[in-house]
């Protein structure tokens, strides 16, 4: 999926458009070697005591702040550790498809991408550049700074809300295939990463206030120098599984929206996740760029 993301997080702000900008928490607890243990207990409750103070200060964040509740909650998704999946995107007009297994650092909001056909193939984002070691360019005919970080953005929503740089909006809500949803609208910070233009319309269930769809359109510059975005998207979340206490989704089908905000015609692309698990520990230099990737330079 073409997408520009931003992935928000208490003190740090990264938007996603493949992997974006990643300024550092300065109120955070700084952990070095954060791949052999596991994050302080102490970190995690006081990123999740700003976030819900933050949330609970307007009306769009008691509903975001109820739907992250819903998934497992901002503690449990920090303290399980590292996540890995498999996201396997598959378009239907015929466009590039992208499958990789990969693992994110949910903390400091680092990935590892390898190619699922060809296991010496791998890409990632090191919190500060992307890299990629491939033996040729046809490995991954996509870009990989947009791509680094925008799966875990799609699979984490609204977990990856809890931050500063973002706004929200509530707006009326909707019946969707017959369900009442909260619908939320976000939006970003002026400056904030590569595509601050970027918006999202979260569908949140009223009742389970669980993720039932998405809306969102790209203007990440890489795609359109000149300004501008995609036609806006709808994303409707097929099925889901919880996974040590977060519920993920399992399967996502991607239309053009109406002027509505309804899906229209057949899906565009497919995706689904599996092999989903939470880790403690991986290698120390895991998400460094290893030795022969080069660097991804530009959006």
């Amino acid at each position: 999926m073409n997408k520009s993301l931003l992935f928000i997080v208490s003190g740090l702000l990264l938007t996603v458009a493949g992997c974006k900008e990643q300024q550092k928490n300065t109120d955070a607890v700084v952990v070095e070697s954060i791949s052999k243990y596991k994050i302080p207990e102490s970190w995690v409750q006081n990123r999740v005591d700003k976030a819900n103070k933050r949330l609970h200060a307007t009306e769009a964040g008691k509903v975001v702040w109820k739907s992250m509740e819903a998934h497992g909650g901002l503690y449990k998704w920090y303290s399980n550790g590292y996540l890995s999946f498999r996201f396997n995107y598959q378009p239907l007009d015929g466009s590039e498809p992208r499958d990789t297994y990969q693992t994110i650092d949910t903390w400091s909001n680092k990935a590892r991408h390898v190619n699922v056909a060809d296991s010496t193939a791998i890409f990632g984002w090191d919190g500060e550049n992307a890299w990629v070691k491939a033996k040729d360019s046809t490995a991954f005919k996509y870009n990989m700074r947009f791509w680094a970080l925008t799966p875990i953005y799609l699979a984490a929503q609204p977990l990856v809300l809890d931050g500063e740089g973002v706004n929200l909006e509530l707006l009326p809500g909707i019946e969707y295939k017959g369900v009442p949803q909260d619908v939320v609208k976000v939006t970003f910070v002026s400056g904030t990463g590569d595509a601050p233009d970027d918006y999202y319309i979260l569908y949140l269930d009223a009742k389970t206030h669980l993720l039932s769809a998405l809306r969102y359109i790209v203007s990440y510059p890489g795609y359109f120098p000149n300004g501008g975005n995609n036609p806006e998207k709808f994303m409707e979340l097929v099925s889901r599984k919880t996974i040590n206490g977060i519920t993920l989704p399992l399967k996502f089908n991607t239309f053009w929206s109406t002027s509505g905000g309804q899906p229209k015609g057949e899906p565009v692309t497919t995706i689904e996740l599996s092999r989903i698990e939470f880790q403690n520990q991986l290698e120390e230099d895991f998400f460094k760029r290893p030795n022969g990737a080069k660097l991804i330079e530009g959006l």
